[in-house]
This record gives C-alpha cells, structure tokens and sequence, in this order.
C-alpha cells in the first residue's frame, strides 16, 4: 500500500515514517486531539500530498516532525522515524541538530516567517552558521547560489534585499533557498502556494519538482487543493478533524476516491465554467435597462519611492487608462498576477487612495476628486470584503461591536445596529450567539462571513471584494462563493471581485477584465475569456491554473461527493 501502514520501520526505502501518532489538545477545546492515530510512510525520492480542510491536523502533523509543537500541546503516543532515528522524546539540542541538516521546512506565509530587519543573505547565512557550516566568505557564496538555484533575478544584489521589497514568489524562492542551504533529505511544505497567484504558484511548484527530482529529496507537501496534489504528488494522504481517512498513490485517490470526505473535497474544487451566469436584466422605474452603477474612465495611478536627487527614485505604473462598467446586480471579476494593479484598482475605487488621473462616476458622480468630507456620505454605499478577515477584525472587539460601530457612527441608532448585526449574521450563516464573541474564537471560513456581515451593515451597492476567498479551502471557499452569489441575487448589490484564482472567477464572475502591468489587456464574458483568449498574457494565465488539464474522469470520480457538499453549503454555521 502505498503511504500505508504496512511498510517496515526498518525499510530502507522510507525516509519519514510516522506510526499511531497521537498530538493531544488542552482542556476546554473543541475536541481532545490536535491529530489521533496518524500513521503513513514517506518513501525516498518521492512527494507525498497530506490533504485536507484547515483544522483537519495536517500542520500539527509536520511541526511535531519538525520538533515544533508549543508547550501547551504535546505528543502523548505514537512514533516518528526520520532517517531511522526516533524522535519521539528527543532532547532540544539533538532536535535543533535535525533542523535544516536532514528535515527542513517552508512555511505557507514567508513574509511572516522572514524577519523583516535582516536582509535575504543574511537570513540564509544564519540557516548555516546555526549549524557551524562554513566561513563568512563561504556561506555567503553559498547564499548567492542557492538564490540563483531558485530562480531569482540578479542573485548578487537580492542578497542584500529586505523581504518587504520583494514579491509575494519572490519570498517565497527566498524561503525555499533556506530550506535548501544544508541540502536536507526530507523537505516539508506547508501550504507554500495558498496565497500566490496561478503564474507563480505554477512556478514555485516546478521549482519544487524539479529540486526534488535533481537532488533525489524527499517531500511532504501539505494542501488544500487536489489541482496542486494533481500536478506533484506521487503519494496522498487525506486528513479530517485529526485523522487519516484515505491513503494510496495519486492516481488511486484521484480517480477512485473511496471516503465520502475525499470525494467532497474533490467535488469543491473549482473548474473552469464553459458557460457564463445566467442573470435576469436590471431596469430602472421606467422599466428601461439600468444604467451602470460605476464608470470608470482613464483611471491613473503611479506609484513613487526613493529619490530623484540621489538617483534612488522607483517609478511604478499601479494603474494605466483603465475604463469599464459595473451593471446593478452584476459582478466584474478583475484578475491577474501579483503586481498587475488589481488591488490598487480596488483602493482606489473606494477612495483608500487618490488617483493621479481619471474618473470614477458612482451614479454619474464622479467621486475621484471628493474631497473626504464629501465623500464620507456616499462611503457606506461603497464597501469592501477584505482578503484577511483576521487582520481586518479589531481583536479586542466583539463581532457584534465590529459590526455596529460603523453604522452607529453614522447616525444609526444603537438598538437598530444590534438588530440589523444580528439578522445579517443570520444571512452570512452563523448563530446570534457569534454576536458576542471574539475573532480569535471563529475558524477562517467563519471570520470571512464576519467580513461580509460587516460589508453589508450599510446596504451597500457596490462591494469590493479583495481576493475574499483565495486562503481559505476549496469547501469554505465554495461555501463563501455560494453565500455571496444568494445575496447578490437577494440584494441586486453589484460586485467587483478581484482575485488572481480564475477558476474562482469563471463560478461568479459576469465579466472579466485581465489586468496586466497596470493596463486592461482583455475585457469580456468569462466563457470567452477562457476558452477563447486573444491575448497572450491571457493564455499563459489559463495554462498555469493547477490541474485544470484534468480530463472528465476526475471530475466524474466526485460526482457521488456533490450531493454532500451542496448539503455542506446549507450548513455554514458548522464549518
């Protein structure tokens, strides 16, 4: 069996071996083990895929291989074999010995990993000089070519780059090169691609395969979603609620998933739609066609740091001459890389910015040279769903007091507040007891549909959402799509979606504009968007999408998982 129990711990050909594992949470949590029971086996040379819904074990699994669980959690059984040695009940030093030389790690968010005060170069350098390796001169030299190794571009000068200067791949090559300085045999990946965009994720996972393969290393890649496990795994190991449910080579789970759960995970990822949202047309009193909600012409926006003086000046085009049209009751997907100006797009349109140029006509006025004071009427028809919840969300505060304090603010009677929170917490699928409650007490799925409680305490008609769904799994992620597609239809609110997931975009989106280096290179219906792209950006954007290559065999294998998923939709106060 492959990733099976039924391997010899003394077999030469598993790198990794972890035997009844069993990671026991504190008293007072919502179930009494992080992971129960955990058994499968890395072989050498190969990928192996553990998979499943946040909550579901798969990062507590990799930090107890790594030595890294906090003090409040502990292994109470099981074993762990890395490279024949137990680690179970090793000493600190002998763990820290482990680290980077024979398993080493790449985090899902490298810009939290990475300290933001030490340059790239000396970030890896440390990796090394922890483990005595070498001189100044010849980790630095190792540095550099481990830089070049990943990828980046002129390794000599990024060496001496700060993390907040780079891109979100770039971070994360950087990342990957640390994990790379000690050559390990076994390399953990948590989630390394969640949040980058189709182009680099695509990227990142070829960089992955291709270390993998040349240095004959063994990898465990931790994911939400099956395109990536379609793409790299050799092996699979499907987690829930803290344990292994299916295991078996990639195929094998793909093709003929056996758990129900495997097949509702499969059943959520999304594909890309052949056919465009059916939409009944707005009209006005007069019964005419709507006019459009927002205009946009000529759009501007230039970014600019450094100085002109010292010759240290940075230029860059955010948004160039950007037009289009938002219908009531319609949605406009905008997509493209990290770097395209998708977000920038979305800060301007609700006034987080000034543009240099251009106009922004809500209900034919133009808002773009509003002053704030005048504008601060017009703000709350204007909302945003921002793409962390977490991070938008004032800890210290209640839901029920994130929720109310902005209408309150604007002359909305407290008790009114309460009553509208409540109800709208009802709408987004979560109880009348979450008004009371904390941010840090809700899962990522839960904080998003605070998010969008929030946006809709104004009755908005326009929301701006910010890649709202592109961290979250592919269930709570289907979940959150189906939830905003029932209020738009309930509310006529019109949407700007902006993601860089355009297997996302083709589910919800009416029409699409791709955003390349700040310009709109292409403008239209999804279904010809995808399938018939005219501009070449266009086609290497649809090219990168993980697993999209698939035949119908996949997508038929999940069909006994839709049912229960569409069950799982309807239960959104559970996930």
């Amino acid at each position: 069996m492959v990733g099976g129990q039924s391997a010899s711990l003394s077999d030469t050909s598993v790198a990794l071996s972890v035997r009844g594992l069993t990671v026991t949470l504190p008293d007072g949590m919502e179930r009494s083990h992080a992971i129960e029971d955990v058994s499968f086996d890395l072989h050498r040379g190969q990928i192996l895929c553990v998979i499943g819904e946040s909550g579901s074990g798969k990062s507590v699994t990799a930090s107890t291989v790594m030595g890294l669980l906090p003090r409040a959690i502990q292994a109470t059984a099981g074993s762990i074999t890395l490279e024949g040695r137990e680690i179970i009940g090793m000493g600190r030093e002998e763990l820290r010995d482990l680290r980077g030389r024979v398993v080493s790690m790449i985090f899902q968010d490298p810009l939290s990993a990475l300290n933001p005060l030490m340059t790239v170069g000396a970030q890896i350098d440390e990796a090394m000089a922890a483990h005595d390796e070498g001189t100044p001169q010849s980790r630095r030299q190792r540095a550099i070519e481990l830089l070049t190794e990943v990828g980046l571009p002129d390794p000599a000068l990024m060496y001496h780059q700060y993390p907040f200067r780079l891109s979100g791949g770039q971070r994360q090559r950087v990342m990957i090169a640390m994990a790379l300085a000690l050559e390990p045999t076994i390399l953990i990946a948590d989630e390394p691609t969640t949040a980058l965009d189709v182009t680099t994720q695509a990227q990142i996972l070829e960089l992955i395969r291709d270390i993998q393969r040349r240095k004959g290393m063994s990898v465990m890649f931790i994911t939400h979603d099956f395109g990536v496990v379609a793409e790299i795994a050799d092996s699979v190991v499907v987690m829930e609620k803290g344990h292994v449910v299916e295991r078996g080579s990639a195929a094998q789970v793909l093709n003929a998933p056996e758990h129900p759960y495997t097949k509702r995970l499969i059943a959520a990822v999304p594909h890309l739609r052949q056919d465009d949202r059916e939409r009944a047309a707005h009209t006005d009193a007069s019964g005419a066609p709507a006019k459009p909600l927002l205009k946009v012409r000529n759009l501007v926006k230039t970014y600019r740091s450094g100085s002109a003086f010292f010759r240290t000046q940075r230029i860059v085009p955010a948004v160039q001459d950007v037009s289009f049209d938002v219908l009531p009751g319609r949605t406009l997907g905008v997509v493209g890389e990290s770097g395209s100006g998708k977000s920038s797009l979305g800060r301007l349109l609700i006034r987080l910015m000034e543009a240099d140029s251009g106009q922004i006509l809500f209900r034919d006025q133009d808002i773009a040279g509003l002053t704030e004071p005048a504008f601060r009427s017009l703000r709350p028809k204007i909302q945003m769903i921002f793409q962390d919840p977490f991070a938008s969300l004032n800890p210290r505060n209640t839901i029920g007091r994130s929720l109310t304090v902005g209408p309150i603010a604007h002359g909305v009677p407290a008790a009114k507040a309460r009553e509208d929170a409540k109800a709208l917490l009802d709408l987004v699928g979560l109880d009348a007891r979450a008004y009371g409650r904390y941010p840090h007490e809700f899962s990522g799925g839960q904080r998003q549909r605070v998010g969008i409680a929030r946006a809709l305490m104004f009755k908005p008609e326009l929301l701006v959402a910010d890649e709202a769904v592109s961290a979250l799994d592919v269930s709570i992620q289907a979940q959150i799509l189906e939830l905003l597609d029932r209020i738009q239809r309930e509310t006529g609110v019109a949407m700007i979606f902006i993601t860089h997931d355009l297997r996302v975009a083709s589910q919800i989106c009416d029409e699409i504009a791709v955003m390349q280096k700040g310009r709109i290179v292409e403008f239209g219906r999804p279904s010809r968007i995808f399938f018939s792209p005219e501009a070449d950006y266009t086609r290497e954007l649809v090219s990168a999408i993980p697993g999209e290559q698939l035949d119908d065999k996949t997508a038929a294998a999940a069909t006994g998982g839709r049912q229960s998923t569409q069950q799982t939709l309807q239960q959104g106060t559970q996930t």
